[in-house]
């Protein structure tokens, strides 16, 4: 349990004092504070108090912040699609709508649960509990190729060639517009938007080096199937270049149109290919997941 105290100055009179403590209190966010107030750990001048109380000089904020329990990652039997497995790694095709590991949210149904149960104990532990094998990942709608490492060594191998962009990683989307060329490369860094923290934008501030190369498969009137291969791996990479340069992802309402024309459950983005060096042998080994039936309808339609 941590115990913080506050005296309330002239500057905080008449402020709410759910939005004060947000402001003042580290990783505590205002609706955080309210539950806070609601179970009776935060007191005003020795008594209870609500979350629309305004400060007066000299209050005293009492805070309790209980300590953070940390949920139990359970095995679950989830169905998994494996393309390969032996003793250092397993490479599977995750579905679209399947969270790569438990975030709040998301402490269930994710590809960890249904790791644990089909590996046991036999993945590696260098990611910590909640992220147990896991080296890359892929967003929640994007479906696709995966490894994961089984054990410490696969896992800093593993790691290693993707820091030296040395692992083959093609992906198969469907875009906005037509191109007139028939391929490119998108070199901008990336980092958090300034102006909203919960998505990636190309920027100069507090950003990283970003590469996607990109070819055309198909163009489809008003839309272009093509092929992005990364070079780097930064968050929502694929989805950011890919607006940057004006062709925001089909089904992307978080990076491109809020108003969608087809009924989608996310970006039309599938990791399609997926090459690496085995972790024991050094040999390359390259795996590929067919595109997943919604996304070879929709290219099907889109062609009519």
């Amino acid at each position: 349990m941590e115990y913080l105290t506050f005296g309330a100055e002239k500057e905080d009179v008449g402020c709410r004092i759910d939005l004060f403590l947000a402001e003042n209190v580290e990783d505590l966010s205002r609706s955080g504070v309210q539950k806070l107030i609601a179970s009776g750990n935060i007191r005003l001048n020795g008594g209870s108090v609500k979350a629309n109380y305004k400060l007066r000089e000299k209050d005293v904020i009492d805070v309790e912040i209980p300590d953070a329990v940390e949920p139990e990652i359970l095995p679950e039997d989830i169905p998994l699609d494996i393309l390969y497995e032996d003793q250092d790694v397993i490479v599977v095709n995750k579905p679209q709508g399947m969270v790569v590991h438990p975030a709040p949210g998301h402490l269930s149904g994710t590809l960890v649960n249904a790791l644990l149960y089909h590996c046991g104990g036999e993945l590696s532990g260098i990611n910590g509990e909640k992220r147990p094998g896991i080296v890359h990942r892929i967003d929640k709608d994007t479906s696709g190729v995966l490894m994961i490492a089984k054990n410490n060594a696969a896992h800093q191998s593993l790691a290693e060639q993707l820091a030296v962009h040395s692992i083959t990683r093609k992906y198969n989307a469907i875009v906005y517009n037509g191109f007139t060329e028939d391929e490119g490369t998108v070199d901008q860094p990336i980092g958090r938007n300034p102006q909203d923290r919960k998505k990636m934008a190309v920027t100069q501030k507090h950003s990283r080096r970003a590469v996607t190369h990109y070819r055309v498969l198909e163009r489809m009137k008003n839309f272009t199937l093509i092929e992005a291969q990364l070079e780097t791996g930064r968050t929502h990479q694929i989805r950011v270049h890919m607006t940057y340069i004006g062709h925001p992802l089909l089904g992307d309402t978080v990076y491109g149109p809020k108003k969608q024309p087809f009924p989608l459950e996310g970006q039309v983005l599938h990791a399609r290919v997926l090459g690496f060096q085995h972790p024991t042998t050094g040999e390359y080994m390259e795996f590929e997941a067919p595109l997943p039936p919604y996304f070879e309808k929709l290219v099907d339609r889109l062609r009519g």
